[in-house]
């Protein structure tokens, strides 16, 4: 059964999607290389947890074969049973076991020859490939927007064919973002991934800094020319940020990180610490991808709720 999920996405009352069947073959362009499709893929393998949920938003749930390397589990929108390959990232052998036509990362380094296999090989096997724009190292992405995210979600439709699914999960989403109100306190923020002795941040370029900035607040390491980076809790320390953002990841959750803060005699008297000024967003939202603008009216909500004793 096929099904267009949300998560959750509102379509704009009354639009006309402006969409077009594709015609095939296509031809894309995509992290620097040259991808055809003569139909739409109908044997799919998903690695990371934005690629799957991607298609699962798109109905394509029934073109998914096999998934791996997921950050979390799905949320409650998209829930579905799918075929797990690997818990980490699946080998070439096990990926080429599903007789996908279509392997979708989330990450670059997923096309490796000791990963999924390099994309050069998979083609000539007649299996084609896709990298997240926003993952792409080859080509360095320009700094992330939502309008790419929604430029992602555009070119799946036109992949498989479902450009009106697309166009009603753009549409929704545009309209969730646009009834986020951005902060006006002129606070200040830090993006904290993982890490204990060494803390890995957001910096400027991907995913936190983007949501960061449509909350309105200011990241400390939005100098960082990348999408994160390794800091040190002296610079945190250092720049007193007025909340700190806990990615809640199964292997350093949210919780973990409290912890840490608060028994760390470097951060454990940095205001944000002490008076508890957290947002938490989980760790598959973290990354570019559809839960992007879901989490970040989730968060707006979060900090509207923080007392800063004003």
């Amino acid at each position: 059964m096929r099904f267009v999920a949300v998560i959750p996405l509102v379509a704009l009352a009354g639009a006309t999607p402006a969409f077009a069947a594709t015609t095939y073959p296509l031809t894309i362009e995509n992290c620097g290389q040259t991808v055809t499709f003569d139909a739409p893929p109908e044997r799919v393998v998903t690695i990371k947890s934005t690629a799957t949920e991607l298609l699962l938003s798109l109905g394509l749930a029934d073109r998914i074969v096999g998934v791996g390397f997921q950050d979390g589990p799905l949320p409650e929108a998209l829930a579905t049973d799918l075929p797990v390959l690997s818990d980490k990232l699946p080998s070439q052998e096990v990926v080429l076991e599903a007789e996908p036509d279509f392997v979708y990362g989330g990450w670059e380094s997923n096309f490796a020859a000791d990963g999924a296999g390099e994309r050069p090989t998979l083609a000539q096997l007649g299996v084609a490939t896709y990298v997240a724009p926003a993952a792409c190292r080859s080509i360095k992405p320009t700094k992330l927007t939502f309008d790419q995210l929604f430029d992602e979600i555009g070119e799946m439709g036109e992949i498989f064919d479902v450009a009106l699914d697309a166009e009603v999960v753009v549409e929704g989403q545009q309209a969730m973002l646009e009834r986020v109100e951005s902060d006006t306190r002129d606070l200040t923020a830090v993006w904290y991934s993982s890490g204990t002795k060494t803390p890995y941040v957001g910096a400027g370029s991907n995913a936190p800094a983007m949501i960061l900035e449509a909350l309105g607040l200011t990241n400390i390491f939005a100098d960082v020319d990348d999408g994160w980076t390794s800091a040190s809790w002296e610079a945190i320390v250092d720049a007193n940020p007025d909340v700190i953002v806990l990615v809640d990841a199964a292997w350093n959750s949210a919780a973990q990180k409290k912890q840490l803060l608060a028994e760390n005699p470097i951060t454990r008297e940095l205001d944000a610490v002490t008076n508890e000024r957290y947002l938490i967003i989980p760790f598959p939202a973290a990354e570019a991808g559809v839960r992007n603008v879901p989490a970040t009216a989730d968060m707006a909500e979060q900090l509207a709720r923080l007392d800063f004793g004003d």
